[in-house]
């Protein structure tokens, strides 16, 4: 099972799991052109994906989704009311049809030899979703643009492999910084996006040994950096309520513009 981030910040996401037979990305936040050369460090084609799967509507999600799909014609996963919004989404042009096939939380589902889990999300959209993906005893999950979390979140995200993590916003710097204040409110609501901190502290409910890799994702372009984002989740695990030390953690940060190195599970 591999993992790896062709893009994550604020202004676009697309993140790529697969397996050597099935090929997913979650989200397509940046262009075609984008995504293909993401695709191709993974020696892959649009032509070898099985599935697109969408977190929610927001347009860092979904702004490549049109052409993508019309070149392509790669069936897209999501829930109701996220294909709702996609639907809604005049940028996106006309998908073709019979592209879109809704998923219910809670409910697996199976591509291929991966077996997918949507799961519920606390953000200001439809119906925004978080995705757990197994093969066989490997599991991976995304989970960004969340607000917050509880022990539901906690109980999706345990047992991983591997994980992309929302750590979007140092909080002082979000307070201090150039949003509006409506703006500021939103991002650090329950609907909104999680901190660095929160990053961390949930990471201290899912830690266990064979969690090989953390990747910390959709980072704020104004009010984040990757080494205080690392740093930050670094310290929370270290002091919280946790048998491990921050040292201990096989984490990286996304970047917004350039592909990871490809994870294996």
């Amino acid at each position: 099972m591999r993992m790896c981030s062709i893009a994550s910040g604020s202004s676009g996401n697309c993140i790529y799991i697969g397996s050597d037979n099935t090929h997913l990305l979650v989200d397509t936040g940046i262009s075609k052109k984008r995504i293909e050369a993401g695709l191709t460090h993974l020696d892959i084609t649009g032509d070898d994906l099985d599935g697109i799967l969408i977190t929610h509507e927001h347009i860092d999600h979904i702004q490549g989704l049109g052409v993508f799909s019309r070149k392509y014609e790669v069936p897209v996963y999501a829930t109701s009311g996220t294909i709702q919004g996609i639907k809604c989404a005049k940028s996106l042009g006309k998908l073709p049809e019979g592209l879109l096939h809704e998923v219910k939380a809670d409910e697996t589902f199976r591509l291929g030899d991966l077996d997918i889990h949507p799961f519920h999300i606390s953000h200001d959209a439809n119906e925004p979703a978080g995705y757990r993906i197994e093969h066989g005893e490997k599991a991976a999950a995304v989970a960004t643009d969340l607000g917050t979390y509880d022990e539901y979140i906690v109980e999706n995200l345990k047992n991983l492999n591997g994980i992309v993590l929302e750590a979007n916003h140092d909080i002082h710097m979000l307070e201090v910084g150039p949003y509006p204040y409506p703006l500021k409110r939103r991002v650090m609501g329950d609907r909104g996006h999680l901190s660095n901190e929160l990053s961390g502290r949930l990471l201290c409910d899912i830690l266990h040994d064979d969690l090989g890799c953390v990747m910390l994702g959709h980072l704020s372009k104004e009010n984040n950096y990757a080494r205080l984002a690392y740093e930050t989740v670094k310290l929370e695990v270290t002091m919280g309520d946790n048998p491990y030390y921050g040292e201990d953690l096989k984490m990286m940060v996304a970047e917004r513009d350039q592909v990871s190195e490809i994870i294996r599970l």
